[in-house]
């Protein structure tokens, strides 16, 4: 991979000395990431998703859950505490996280926000995120991902 190959997530995980391991594809909006995760050639178990949601107080939420499966909006709105959550409109998504659809990774948004990391994350020794853009994915272990999400 050569340098300028390298997303924003890329710099911060190499700026925080973080391994992981950059993949890339034709980059196509319209891929599903379980079609993603065969393009990587692993289970969509293994490939997770990037989700923003804003709760009833205003504050923005970050979940993080496998490719295959959806965002059970009632144990979101429990984990973070508030008595309702909802997806982010799309069009909110670049100017509040910096990412586009496709592209969104819970690691180097515009501003930090709360970010929860689905439980079978840590059943892999290494998963599949976002590296900030649309065709390009990061190879790394769950307990890093979680140290640099916070």
């Amino acid at each position: 991979m050569k340098k300028d190959e390298k997303t924003n997530v890329m710099r911060v995980l190499d700026g925080k000395k973080i391994a992981y391991a950059g993949h890339f594809y034709e980059p196509d909006a319209s891929l599903t990431g379980v079609q993603i995760a065969g393009i990587l050639g692993e289970p969509p178990s293994k490939v997770f998703k990037t989700l923003v949601t804003q709760g009833k107080t205003g504050a923005y939420y970050v979940f993080v859950v496998p490719v295959e499966a959806g965002l059970d909006l009632k144990k979101a709105a429990k984990a973070s505490g508030e008595k309702s959550i909802e997806m982010i409109k799309q069009k909110d998504l670049l100017p509040l996280t910096g990412y586009v659809h496709g592209g969104c990774s819970p690691i180097g948004m515009k501003k930090h926000f709360q970010t929860f990391l689905h439980a079978t994350a840590t059943d892999f020794d290494k998963m599949y995120v976002s590296a900030g853009k649309v065709g390009a994915q990061i190879e790394i272990a769950p307990q890093d991902l979680i140290s640099v999400a916070g």
